[in-house]
């Protein structure tokens, strides 16, 4: 349906374009196939209404008049890597909080961290790197970088770096700023909100920032976890955080995404999934040591 708007500047006639409101079940198949090719989320069919409401906004902004004209644009050799990361961060569900499942910062900070100063892998002169893949908005890589600073203010010869990634650039926008609202920093430790955030002032004396100090050891980075060539990172990881990602991959894809962490965790590295996940059955390299946590053998 088209509603068509005229007026008399330049005697001109603009056309609004207001996209069918329901997605026939030929194009949701369509845009499932290209999105899971693209990143390896796994839409079903109970996502259809979800994937309708979302692309509207677009094709509007577009001016385009279906969902199928919407598919062959993106699918343009033309348009297609620059529309395919803003139909991915349209459709991706980003959820995240400040210290989220904290029995994993726990164990890291109790087990983990002194495991590798014993073990000879975090020691002066040598950084430990840790990853943050499927960071969202930021929080995840956030509570590391304070966990870590809080462990090396008694051990000032450690370091670290953090590489955080997202396939989102919306939300990785966000988090590369690292503001926060000050409800959304009410699970960070009174001591840690202290040294770790600073408050704005005048209109936005009810935001936080995160200091320079803890945002100057990130690294934001766009990553395509379903893109073998976006591992080609240099950097051999000692901890990776890959936490409530998996859940929106098929089997096939869990499989391989798990060789491709495994490959890029160094020998004695540890990794740390979301609580509801597990690798049984999908990877049998890696040693369990604690709920949702497991060890790459040296």
């Amino acid at each position: 349906m088209t509603i068509a708007q005229t007026h008399s500047q330049n005697s001109e006639t603009k056309e609004f374009i207001v996209p069918h409101s329901v997605m026939s079940d030929y194009d949701f198949n369509r845009f499932r196939h290209l999105i899971y090719e693209s990143c390896g989320i796994n839409l079903t069919s109970a996502k259809k209404t979800m994937l309708t409401a979302r692309l509207k906004k677009r094709i509007r902004d577009l001016n385009l008049s279906s969902f199928g004209h919407y598919f062959t644009y993106v699918s343009n050799e033309k348009n297609r890597s620059e529309e395919l990361v803003r139909m991915i961060d349209v459709v991706s569900t980003n959820k995240t909080d400040f210290f989220r499942e904290p029995k994993h910062f726990n164990f890291m900070f109790n087990e983990t961290l002194p495991h590798l100063i014993e073990a000879g892998i975090w020691k002066a002169g040598r950084k430990l790197n840790v990853w943050s893949a499927g960071c969202s908005t930021g929080e995840e890589p956030y509570t590391l970088a304070m966990i870590l600073a809080e462990y090396v203010l008694n051990s000032p010869s450690l370091d670290f770096n953090i590489l955080a990634s997202d396939i989102s650039t919306r939300v990785l926008d966000i988090a590369t700023k690292g503001i926060y609202p000050e409800s959304v920093t009410e699970p960070v430790p009174s001591a840690m909100k202290h040294r770790y955030l600073m408050r704005g002032k005048g209109s936005q004396k009810s935001f936080l920032r995160v200091v320079p100090e803890i945002r100057n050891k990130i690294l934001f980075q766009r990553i395509n976890l379903n893109d073998r060539s976006d591992f080609s990172i240099k950097t051999k990881m000692d901890i990776i955080f890959c936490r409530n990602v998996i859940i929106y991959f098929d089997r096939n894809t869990q499989i391989k995404l798990f060789e491709r962490f495994y490959d890029q965790l160094l020998p004695g590295g540890f990794l740390f999934i979301g609580h509801s996940e597990t690798l049984h059955g999908i990877n049998d390299n890696f040693c369990p040591v604690a709920g949702s946590t497991y060890k790459k053998p040296r």
